[in-house]
């Protein structure tokens, strides 16, 4: 089962850290910009990260519209991107947030699952739990993985996520049918192959969504250049596992780094490998097994 390799994965590197590829050509060193084709030139990037990053993380999470947003030929290197991870053997989020009724879910989940090839996607369970049902039946197909969006980390996610419901906040409802759900579909170790998404830039909401999501692993965005700190992030863990978190703008900018720079010079790879190494020792060191 999906989430059963994925916990092998996390445990055999002994990091939580999953690299988020939200690729833009800014974050692209100068050093590697042709000029001519931002998409290729992304995805040399792209390359460049993964390389560094075997052997250190078992998962990417690669958000899809930074490359719907080239055309054609960015989907191109999404789809790219997604089988030179997946031939590393590494396993791929793809960040799509997707969430429709009934024959629409399902072929939003046949482009991301088959077509595209993601171990797993985001999806939005704020139209009701019949639109999640159609992705469920692929995972079961197909063995694949879910992360429902719980609780986000964008500031206006209080908006509505936060808003009171017969005496519950709207999140904690969303929490509690997900996990309801996700008890039916438990691997060897426990979890679900159904995830919850909680920002870890809501520590409170964090903890109180890892209560109720028991069998969930969860994916918490927010780490690091949003503002969610380490000691908040262990919130999201039980007896040190139970979640992976997602590092996207502080990778792709790390050849931006001044101290990096100073050690390294233009080596990209290096200044890649320490920030995900950094990352991993700070979140070890307070996440209590």
């Amino acid at each position: 089962m999906f989430i059963d390799r994925l916990i092998d994965g996390v445990l055999k590197v002994n990091n939580p850290v999953v690299v988020g590829l939200d690729t833009r050509i800014e974050h692209v060193p100068e050093g590697l910009r042709s000029g001519v084709n931002d998409a290729q030139d992304i995805f040399k990037y792209n390359r460049e990260i993964l390389d560094a990053v075997k052997g250190l993380v078992t998962a990417i999470k690669i958000q899809s519209a930074c490359y719907e947003a080239l055309g054609v030929e960015g989907v191109s290197v999404y789809k790219q991107t997604i089988d030179y991870a997946r031939d590393m053997g590494l396993l791929v989020i793809g960040d799509v947030k997707r969430g429709d009724i009934g024959s629409t879910a399902e072929e939003y989940g046949k482009a991301h699952f088959s077509a595209f090839g993601c171990d797993a996607i985001t999806v939005n369970p704020y139209m009701g739990m019949d639109t999640i049902e159609p992705f469920i039946k692929c995972c079961l197909d197909l063995d694949k993985g879910l992360f429902v969006l719980i609780k986000t980390s964008n500031p206006g996610s209080n908006d509505f996520q936060n808003l009171d419901v017969g005496g519950k906040k709207l999140y904690e409802v969303v929490a509690q049918k997900v996990f309801e759900e996700s008890e039916k579909y438990k691997g060897e170790k426990g979890y679900s192959f159904i995830g919850g998404v909680l920002g870890a830039t809501y520590p409170d909401e964090l903890q109180n969504a890892r209560e109720i999501l028991k069998s969930s692993f969860l994916l918490i965005p927010g780490y690091g250049a949003q503002g969610g700190k380490a000691e908040d992030i262990a919130l999201g863990f039980t007896k040190g596992i139970g979640a992976l978190i997602n590092a996207s703008r502080s990778v792709l900018t790390s050849h931006k780094n001044e101290e990096y720079r100073r050690i390294y010079g233009d080596d990209y790879a290096s200044c890649i490998k320490h920030e995900v190494t950094r990352m991993r020792d700070e979140l070890l060191s307070h996440i209590k097994a």
